[in-house]
């Protein structure tokens, strides 16, 4: 699905001011408030947009320890692993990669000791043949899509 200029700009106000009417947003990209929300429409049909809600701070949740958790499966079990993995409150993401191991889990802790406890339920999930965990020490490039979608953007107006 290509998104062109308009679409990058509505995705620019939606992410840089997430709160405002889409009558506000219309006004100001000088467009019908109709095409506002029928663009809005498509790009969530087409799943560009896939969410609309806070972005909230594991941090200011009590728990300021991040750390990837690489996690290797038995073969064949990857599914019950993941549905496992969903229980864990600690475990803000997690994906299916190539490489090292099967899985990679962004998992979040209160402190050393409450990280180990996270990784020591990992370890004991049924089709887990072990971990290994790397501690995030500061964040150097928050999470962002502005960039990519003036990227994509500039691209589609070519």
């Amino acid at each position: 699905m290509a998104v062109d200029a308009l679409d990058a700009k509505i995705l620019r106000l939606l992410l840089e001011q997430p709160r405002t009417s889409v009558r506000e947003y219309a006004r100001l990209l000088g467009v019908a408030r109709g095409t506002v929300q029928a663009r809005l429409d498509r790009l969530e049909r087409d799943g560009v947009i896939t969410a609309y809600s806070p972005r909230l701070s594991p941090a200011a949740l009590g728990h300021p320890v991040l750390a990837f958790v690489h996690i290797e499966v038995t073969q064949g079990h990857l599914e019950e692993v993941a549905d496992a993995l969903a229980e864990v409150p600690q475990i803000v993401e997690a994906f299916s990669t190539t490489g090292g191991g099967d899985l990679l889990t962004r998992v979040v802790a209160r402190d050393a000791e409450h990280l180990e406890d996270v990784i020591q339920r990992l370890i004991s999930l049924p089709g887990v043949v072990r971990t290994r965990t790397e501690v995030a020490l500061r964040e150097r490039v928050p999470h962002r899509m502005l960039p990519l979608v003036e990227a994509v953007g500039s691209a589609g107006s070519r």
